[in-house]
């Protein structure tokens, strides 16, 4: 179900250009509300078949594509919808969780921490998470403060999994 908040922007947005499909990582961003969520969902099925190919060095070529994938993406994806770190754009999304899933795995409960431990610091954004929300500009302000999100979301997935939970 598309938002409000989507609709206005879709009159700009070119459904044949793969900056479209790349950035909304095959459009899960255009479901709202909570596109975020949504975006980190559809990323999860993907960073799983790579754990299960490859464990964490899977994960880090993933990473090593999406990444710069991403901030070409979301670069183009922002001038074409005309919309400022656009909500629709949720590949950053994915390469958090990506990241949160590093330490992760392959059990439902240290896959299910990783996914809730970096929604947590996406949506809270403790410092310095929120300093590149708000003061880095563009592509790196998009994808940055996602890519922060996982790393702490790795820290704490690894400190849980060190006292014996999330394993």
């Amino acid at each position: 179900m598309l938002g409000l908040q989507h609709k206005e922007k879709l009159k700009f947005i070119d459904f044949k250009s793969p900056v479209t499909w790349i950035a909304t990582w095959g459009g899960s961003g255009f479901i709202s509300p909570a596109s975020g969520t949504w975006g980190t969902l559809a990323g999860l099925p993907f960073g799983i078949g790579l754990m299960m190919v490859g464990g964490p060095i899977a994960l880090l070529i993933g990473l090593a594509i999406v990444i710069p994938l991403g901030l070409w993406a979301s670069k183009h994806f922002e001038i074409m919808a005309r919309d400022k770190d656009s909500g629709m754009i949720v590949i950053d999304e994915v390469a958090g969780l990506w990241i949160a899933l590093l330490p992760a795995v392959l059990t439902s409960w240290s896959v299910a921490a990783a996914f809730l431990l970096f929604r947590f610091f996406d949506v809270l954004k403790p410092y310095p998470i929120s300093w590149i929300d708000k003061k880095m500009q563009g592509a790196f302000s998009i994808m940055g403060d996602d890519l922060m999100a996982g790393i702490y979301a790795a820290i704490v997935l690894i400190g849980l999994q060190y006292v014996g939970f999330a394993s």
